[in-house]
């Protein structure tokens, strides 16, 4: 049986990469255009286009506020925001209640904040 894959990423490079799952023994992973050590994204993740900035900085704000993209229950992540702007927002949300961003970064919607 062929051992499940999940997806790595390298922020400096803007590339992912499918390697087998982590293991009892795992190893930082390596990447192999920079040889810096990749971030594990988890099964779920689609990768950005390397020219898109704009998402690889997205994606940036998400991985080190701790959220990733592991298989959920349904099948997929969840939500995770996709612009700069929604991430804003989200980080704003977050101060104004301190509700831990990784919590506020994953919210499909916002409720109100009080005025």
């Amino acid at each position: 049986m062929t051992p499940a894959k999940t997806s790595y990423v390298c922020l400096p490079c803007r590339a992912s990469y499918k390697q087998s799952h982590p293991g009892h023994h795992d190893h930082a992973r390596i990447c192999p255009r920079c040889a810096g050590t990749l971030i594990h994204v988890g099964a779920a993740f689609a990768a950005p286009k390397r020219r898109d900035a704009a998402a690889w900085r997205t994606l940036s704000v998400l991985l080190h506020a701790g959220v990733r993209f592991s298989m959920g229950c349904c099948g997929g992540p969840g939500y995770r925001p996709r612009t700069l702007s929604e991430v804003r927002e989200r980080m704003a949300y977050a101060r104004a209640t301190g509700e831990p961003f990784a919590q506020a970064l994953v919210r499909r919607e916002l409720p109100r904040c009080p005025d």
